[in-house]
């Protein structure tokens, strides 16, 4: 094996053969995707992908999907994608209307005949709308599905692009709409505008008329911070702008201000989240918080009067403590209440508080006792539920929220919910396979450290010992996975006999902060010890063979899967990584790479690339091992994750005789396709792939 070249290495980090995979459009890189697309289409593109391609496209495009809306100005508004509108059209009804089986819809803008008549592949990203009577609306234009847009104004009553309105370049970028007149823009586009992340440093000022280059700045961070950028807040009597300077993923500062600017930074400990409605604020703890003699645990959450915080008080109320495995999921304003969603012991709860009633001054001496805790009545306490505002703007909200139930074996049901009373169905989505004989269970597995790590199970009840297992987590950012109705999945592995199984690894916020932290940093390797311990508890329990488990997992995902190839190989069949992050070395030089050092460390500091690579699956895999073929997925136009990570990690599998394959179509972004047929087609070939490596024949073993 001397004659193979393994390069990079652990030894030698830095020499990389491969730099040129990750010049994006070069014309040497270009060609080696081409042919490597070409190559891993011929082997597992079938006439069964064809066939597979078209079901699942069909399931995406059907006419009785849920089309899921937001309310802006009394009317509800919805992006749809079907056959005939690939793209999609942006489009609105009543809600009067949308309780009907058949809502009358209003096309406001047809994405397909834009891309057409303009020759640009357009995708619409993002929508930002003026409160109130306004027609105004700055349309997010996306290429391929890329997080630059192009912004444009957009006339919602004529429905046309605003002649001589506001028109920014590509760049990563977006808006607030200060008035009809005015934006408070924060974009990377200029010279010195951009982070190292590749986001806003600046908001400027931008008025109606005048260049983009001269809008004053009103607000900017450190270059080597992550990103600048404004909130409007119109719940009060006044509107008043606040300003966010974004430390790195978990850290910002926060400043109340204007338009011209941040007038006062809030005394809060950096690692918070916080949301402000009228006169109050909240704010969830990251870490332990000391004030005067009191000490809160992470995770809690705190309110208080903004006016009095303003003025010296720190008498904070306590709305929410967590326990070790009840953590809160997020946290929203509706009219004047307060939503928590939280997972106990992974089961869904709600909880509506309210704050005092009546003037801050009247309330404010007794008031840190005063608010009153209900509970979201109607909802299930097993499955997946996820409740969010219908209005887009937290000023217009008369206080409806949105549920969505759903779970592994039952579509979504969307349901109103008007106050705090029981949820009415609005739309039910239709079940797309068939789960005669299918149930769902909850197990653990004992990672290697001795923390149970919670796996959800579906498929057929009785154990044969080697089912086909299709085997996914994520294990990152604080971000939840829980249990879902996947179309994709339900039609193409549970139907057709196989058994899915989703992980909760450390590195997610299932369980708090210390789930996520203990899957951070030098904690990211015992994440992946967690994933492959669920894959050794399966065969334990009979329910299948190591050589029948096929892996996925996707952008923090690819680093958590090219860690099963290197470090756990003998546990798995097969591995789809998709739009993966896998050069732990380079990864910050890489597009929205810096960007993620809060949550992976830092290669330029010895003491940290001391833990990252350890789980740099590019530098650890060397010839000779008895790796599991690999099928490695990304887009080009992903320009949050650099597709150089899965050409390179390609390459030098190949290079070394491993059986490793690269699809990389042009479009999709940060996902998997810019429509429904191409995002069909990327999860077909990762089936067929699987299936033929884990020896699975449709319909039988």
């Amino acid at each position: 094996m001397d004659d193979v070249d393994d390069r990079p290495t652990l030894a030698a980090p830095d020499d990389d053969p491969y730099l040129w995979l990750e010049d994006i459009e070069g014309p040497r890189a270009l060609d080696f995707v081409e042919r490597q697309n070409r190559l891993t289409l011929e082997k597992f593109a079938g006439a069964g992908f064809e066939r597979d391609r078209a079901t699942l496209a069909a399931i995406y495009d059907r006419p009785d999907n849920i089309p899921y809306v937001t309310r802006r100005g009394g009317q509800l508004y919805n992006l749809w994608k079907d056959a005939s509108n690939p793209r999609g059209i942006w489009r609105r009804t009543t809600l009067e209307s949308f309780r009907k089986s058949d809502p009358q819809w209003e096309t406001l803008l047809d994405l397909d005949r834009l891309a057409a008549e303009e020759g640009e592949d357009w995708l619409l990203n993002a929508t930002q709308t003026l409160p109130g009577a306004s027609s105004c609306a700055l349309l997010s234009l996306s290429r391929g599905g890329s997080d630059a847009v192009t912004l444009r104004e957009f006339d919602m009553e004529t429905k046309s692009f605003v002649a001589d309105g506001f028109v920014l370049p590509e760049a990563k970028s977006g808006a607030q709409w200060l008035d009809a007149d005015t934006l408070l823009l924060s974009s990377a586009l200029g010279d010195g505008m951009a982070t190292t992340s590749g986001y806003a440093r600046t908001v400027r000022l931008w008025r109606r008329g005048t260049d983009v280059h001269s809008a004053a700045v009103v607000f900017e961070t450190a270059v080597g911070n992550m990103a600048a950028y404004a909130s409007i807040d119109r719940t009060g009597p006044v509107p008043r702008v606040w300003f966010v300077e974004r430390l790195d993923f978990f850290n910002v500062n926060i400043w109340l201000g204007d338009e011209a600017g941040a007038r006062m930074r809030l005394d809060l400990p950096t690692d918070i989240w916080m949301e402000a409605h009228q006169d109050w604020f909240v704010l969830k703890l990251r870490s332990a918080w000391t004030v005067g003699v009191r000490t809160y645990a992470p995770d809690t959450v705190l309110g208080i009067a903004l006016s009095t915080f303003l003025a010296g008080d720190r008498n904070f109320t306590t709305l929410f403590e967590p326990g070790p495995r009840r953590a809160l999921q997020g946290l929203f304003w509706s009219a004047g209440r307060l939503v928590l969603p939280i997972l106990d012991e992974l089961r869904p709860a709600f909880e509506v508080w309210t704050p005092p009633q009546g003037s801050v001054r009247e309330s404010a001496q007794g008031s840190v006792r005063a608010w009153s805790r209900d509970s979201l009545p109607g909802l299930p306490e097993i499955g997946t539920v996820d409740v969010w505002r219908l209005d887009g703007h937290e000023s217009e909200s008369n206080g409806d929220l949105l549920a969505n139930i759903q779970d592994p074996l039952t579509p979504s049901s969307l349901m109103l919910i008007e106050g705090i009373a029981t949820p009415a169905v609005l739309k039910q989505a239709p079940r797309t396979f068939n789960s005669d004989g299918l149930v769902v269970t909850r197990h653990e597995a004992v990672s290697i450290d001795g923390e149970r790590i919670p796996y959800v199970q579906t498929g057929p009840q009785a154990l044969t010992g080697d089912a086909p297992v299709h085997l996914s987590a994520y294990g990152g950012f604080g971000i939840s996975l829980r249990p879902s109705y996947n179309s994709a999945l339900g039609k193409f592995w549970l139907e057709r006999g196989g058994t899915m199984v989703q992980a909760n690894i450390r590195g997610g916020g299932e369980f708090g902060t210390r789930w996520h932290d203990a899957g951070r940093y030098a904690g990211k390797r015992l994440a992946h010890d967690d994933f492959a311990a669920v894959a050794a508890d399966l065969v334990a329990r009979g329910v299948t063979r190591a050589d029948r488990i096929a892996a996925e997992g996707g952008s923090n995902g690819g680093i958590l899967i090219s860690n099963m190839l290197t470090r756990y190989p003998e546990r798995f069949g097969a591995l789809f990584c998709t739009i993966p992050l896998i050069d732990m070395r380079r990864y910050t030089k890489l597009l929205a790479g810096a960007s993620w050092i809060a949550e992976y460390g830092d290669p330029d500091k010895p003491d940290e690339w001391a833990w990252l690579k350890t789980y740099s699956a590019y530098h650890a895999a060397k010839p000779g091992q008895k790796y599991p073929p690999i099928l490695i997925a990304t887009t080009r136009r992903d320009d949050r994750v650099h597709p150089g990570h899965a050409r390179k990690m390609a390459a030098k599998l190949q290079a070394m005789g491993y059986e490793a394959y690269l699809y990389e179509p042009a479009a999709g972004g940060h996902g998997y396709g810019k429509d429904n047929t191409e995002r069909a087609a990327f999860q077909v070939l990762g089936f067929a792939f699987m299936k033929s490596k884990i020896r699975w024949l449709d319909g039988g073993g």
